[in-house]
């Protein structure tokens, strides 16, 4: 017995909690509660049990607070935590951190298992996620046709931007939605018609949302060339779909409004930039008229007759200085005029070399002049264009021709049906045209 090793019963009972924490990760464990004590210092003892065994758990004051039922002995639960052992006692036990009823604990069990697997094959990554285009002209919505979310998405696109928008109706609730939101999604990609494409529906309980947690919907969301903005539910709801889609949206109202910029502050930007064109260009052409100034004087300087009178003045004092000569020395008149053929000859010689580079300077300056003003102008007519262009789509006669109506209640333009009772008069602007209406109804 002296060389044979003994262990204390702790020492044992220790071990066995070190391997069961170290081999066993938290995991979720289905069971039905038996021997439920809700003890005075808060912390919940119960078993969970089911036809062939049965597992002690323990579930800490600081972890139930969060629960959002109260459990009874009976009732069918999924728990999460960690298997222990508690020494003292020699049992082992699971420290439950979290408890849900045992139909929603399987959704929820099988949303992180799937939110885990396409997290690690990186469809959630960031890189991935494709720029939503910053002015859409067409959008493509997969929802309901009869949902409110529709609705809300629709309303709110017309008010903010004048913008086309695609509805492909799809099932949002049951087994067999997941089925047509993916047909919805690959029809708009097939088409190519859309810029952006919105997935939705309204609020309502994990199982009605369940059917946006399906693999392949995800899988189809991050196919998609087109990006794509998922907005399930209301703000506290989240869905695989959010996860792997370009950007999520807390509500259908929300997506409506990222998916689009806000008219009037665009216009009000338009505004902005047009003045800065129209200061920006006056600088400009100011700058350019003044070195226009100083290149026309400077041309002036190399204009032919002025060169010529230069050198006319200068040969005008050549000859006569060879008067001065002429009557100053004494030799033959043969040699006098031979100096005055060679002092002309000399002097016509520059006079044309000079002449013929002020000409070639004059029409060198001349055409860097036309040059510049034309870019100038040319630059400046087509931002000018381009503008005038951007502004004509926001036009109220271009909206108008898209099939909008103008309603004015005598001088006011009518903005809301609140404004509106039965008995009253409006002016319908259409677009080609004005009629008189009556409203027959307050709703």
């Amino acid at each position: 017995m002296e060389n044979i090793q003994v262990f204390s019963v702790f020492e044992i009972s220790r071990h066995i909690r070190q391997v069961l924490e170290s081999s066993i990760e938290a995991l979720y464990v289905k069971g039905e509660i038996s021997n439920f004590v809700h003890h005075s210092s808060g912390h919940m003892y119960f078993n969970l049990k089911d036809e062939y065994a049965t597992l002690r758990c323990t579930l800490f004051k600081n972890a139930n607070y969060k629960l959002s039922f109260k459990p009874a002995d009976g009732q069918s639960v999924v728990c999460f935590g960690k298997i222990t052992s508690y020494e003292k006692g020699g049992s082992y036990n699971l420290n439950v951190s979290s408890m849900v009823p045992a139909g929603i604990g399987d959704m929820q069990a099988r949303f992180e298992a799937l939110k885990k697997q396409l997290r690690e094959e990186g469809l959630f990554d960031e890189a991935h996620k494709k720029k939503l285009p910053p002015y859409p002209e067409r959008i493509g919505i997969v929802t309901s046709p009869t949902g409110a979310a529709l609705q809300d998405i629709s309303n709110i696109l017309k008010r903010r931007y004048p913008v086309e928008a695609f509805v492909y109706p799809a099932l949002v609730q049951g087994k067999d939605a997941p089925r047509t939101l993916i047909r919805g999604i690959e029809y708009f990609n097939a088409e190519g018609r859309v810029d952006l494409i919105i997935i939705t529906r309204g609020g309502g309980s994990q199982e009605d949302l369940f059917c946006f947690n399906d693999e392949e919907l995800a899988r189809a969301i991050f196919r998609s060339k087109i990006p794509v903005i998922s907005a399930v539910g209301h703000e506290i709801d989240f869905s695989i779909s959010d996860f792997v889609a370009d950007l999520r949206a807390p509500t259908p109202s929300a997506a409506a409004e990222i998916a689009v910029p806000n008219k009037d502050d665009l216009m009000s930007y338009l505004g902005s930039m047009q003045q800065r064109l129209s200061l920006s260009a006056k600088n400009r052409l100011s700058g350019d008229a003044h070195r226009l100034s100083e290149l026309t004087l400077k041309l002036s300087r190399y204009h032919p007759q002025r060169l010529w009178q230069d050198y006319q003045q200068r040969f005008d004092m050549a000859e006569m200085a060879l008067k001065n000569i002429k009557h100053l020395i004494r030799e033959p008149q043969t040699a006098f005029q031979k100096a005055q053929h060679s002092l002309i000859s000399i002097a016509e010689i520059k006079i044309r070399g000079k002449l013929d580079r002020g000409q070639d300077s004059m029409h060198n300056l001349a055409q860097q002049l036309s040059t510049l003003g034309q870019n100038t102008l040319f630059k400046y007519n087509m931002e000018l264009k381009a503008k005038a262009g951007m502004l004509a789509q926001l036009s109220p006669e271009t909206m108008l021709n898209k099939g909008w109506a103008l309603a004015m209640k005598g001088n006011r333009v009518v903005r809301s049906i609140k404004d509106l009772k039965a008995g009253d008069m409006l002016s319908l602007q259409l677009s080609d045209g004005s009629k008189q209406v009556e409203v027959t109804k307050d709703k």
